[in-house]
């Protein structure tokens, strides 16, 4: 059976009953011991409707890509889609943030952003108009935390050349214009001074800190001084040194035929040199830290955040999608345990999530994170650590496992609309060395995960020994109904260390 043999009302209604109706009998600003309201207050939460996920929907085939190589070593995916007369490029650099050098964090970001800023044939603006003229897009990034870089590009399938001839003279020929590179600086530097403000972004950089230590993980920014420092040198080493054919894929899904946008493909890639490369060696991961409570005192914060997590798995592990699975009943949404008791039993917060990041060649993190009001920060620190002590403790429910095992199927069956998706997953298969019916199978992977196994995993991953939480506040806010203040409401919880929004340590 293929991804289409399935007819758009089969997809669609695996869809209809995603939302999962709340009854909730019980005020959702309960008072009292938060300790004491566990079982009493969301058992009189009532899961109503399934998503109606049956064994045929299980059994799905993806449009298989059809591989091919120029003979300068760029790899070529190509997906024949002919729903709609679209066509979407992706090209995957197997170099990204995680060969920053120390002194230079940001570096692979940069060169990524300043594909777009002028070309041996192009100016910044010439390039930008003629992308706006075909109503198209192209785009590049190298996001933070990942071990390759991206360039993107999408328009009407009739275009296909001229979208092959931009993105392959911005992947190509950059020049890296050092009157953009100056206003592009500026940019960066206003944007680092607004993120600074954000203490969301302070938990996640003081998180991954803590978790990834000395692995290049550790680093979810760029800083002001890589930012001055950096050099259009800089940026063409980087350049030169990685965007080679020979370390690339590029995947095309739409309206197409393989061979006529293979021939494409090689009129405009066919010349990019390809030269051996070092690709840099990560270091190992450092051991698990003993669990630590980090808290961030931002004065005059009105609420708190929390971020809590361990190691979890890379894409490629046989644990991944049991992990997946678990996190989808723990904190994989707004049906998900956390949200359930932190914002519809207790109403501390608007929302309460878990989720596996990344999703990479090294292993990402098992995070749960929320932002509470400053008075309920202990009551959410109980619930909190209550939920990730009876993931690993307490065997799931069968109908709870059922529940978000449909919702995962049928998430995954809507994404099969979606040719950027289909494309992604094509590109994962090939860059993460998965089996080539690794997304055949994952709907039904999924749904055979059994509560043994979801408790094998949550013991195996949910290490309370070395949990690492931070938390971003007002440390002179009082921190329950006591009027203890939030810092010293964190301390019950396990040892703790301060530090300003700068990151210097003040205990």
């Amino acid at each position: 059976m293929t991804e289409t043999s399935l007819s758009k009302a089969d997809w669609r209604a695996v869809t209809l009953a995603l939302g999962v109706s709340l009854a909730l009998t019980a005020s959702l600003f309960a008072q009292g011991n938060p300790g004491e309201q566990h079982g009493a207050e969301l058992s009189k939460v009532v899961r109503l409707n399934r998503a109606p996920v049956n064994k045929e929907v299980l059994k799905v085939a993806l449009p298989k890509p059809v591989v091919s190589k120029l003979p300068n070593g760029l790899t070529v995916l190509v997906i024949e889609q002919h729903k709609l007369p679209t066509v979407e490029f992706s090209l995957w650099i197997k170099t990204g943030a995680l060969a920053d050098p120390r002194s230079l964090p940001g570096l692979a970001s940069f060169t990524a952003d300043m594909l777009r800023e002028g070309t041996k044939t192009r100016s910044s603006s010439q390039l930008s108009n003629e992308v706006d003229g075909l109503g198209a897009s192209l785009n590049a990034s190298a996001q933070f935390g990942a071990s390759y870089s991206t360039v993107t590009a999408s328009g009407m399938a009739p275009d296909a050349g001229k979208l092959l001839d931009l993105m392959s003279d911005a992947v190509v020929n950059p020049t890296f214009p050092q009157d953009e590179l100056d206003k592009f600086k500026q940019r960066q530097l206003a944007a680092l001074e607004e993120q600074r403000s954000n203490p969301s972004f302070l938990g996640r950089e003081k998180f991954q800190q803590v978790l990834y230590q000395d692995f290049p993980a550790a680093i979810v920014s760029a800083t002001s001084e890589s930012v001055k420092a950096v050099t259009a040198d800089d940026l063409r080493r980087f350049h030169d040194d990685y965007y080679v054919p020979g370390n690339a894929i590029l995947g095309v899904i739409g309206d197409v035929q393989a061979d006529d946008v293979t021939a494409l493909i090689r009129k405009h890639f066919g010349d990019w040199q390809n030269h051996p490369l070092n690709q840099p060696a990560l270091p190992p991961l450092p051991s698990p830290s003993t669990a630590k409570i980090y808290f961030i005192d931002r004065p005059d914060s009105v609420q708190t955040d929390i971020t809590a997590g361990d190691f979890a798995v890379p894409l490629n592990s046989p644990d991944y999608i049991p992990l997946y699975v678990t996190n989808r009943v723990f904190g994989g949404g707004p049906s998900a345990r956390l949200f359930l008791n932190l914002r519809e039993a207790h109403g501390y917060t608007y929302g309460a999530y878990s989720s596996i990041r990344p999703q990479d060649i090294y292993p990402g993190a098992l995070v749960a994170t929320t932002q509470v009001h400053n008075a309920v920060t202990d009551g959410s620190m109980t619930q909190l650590m209550y939920e990730f002590k009876r993931i690993r403790d307490e065997k799931v429910n069968a109908d709870e496992l059922s529940e978000a095992e449909r919702s995962i199927v049928a998430s995954f069956a809507l994404s099969l609309e979606e040719p950027a998706q289909l494309l992604n997953r094509a590109m994962q298969v090939e860059y993460f060395g998965l089996p080539a019916d690794y997304w055949d199978r994952y709907p039904a992977e999924v749904a055979a995960v059994t509560p043994d196994e979801v408790q094998q995993i949550a013991q195996k991953y949910v290490d309370l020994d070395h949990l690492q939480i931070v938390c971003v506040g007002d440390g002179k806010q009082a921190g329950n109904d006591q009027k203890q203040s939030i810092r010293d409401v964190l301390a019950k919880y396990g040892t703790l260390e301060v530090y300003d929004t700068n990151g210097k340590r003040l205990n």
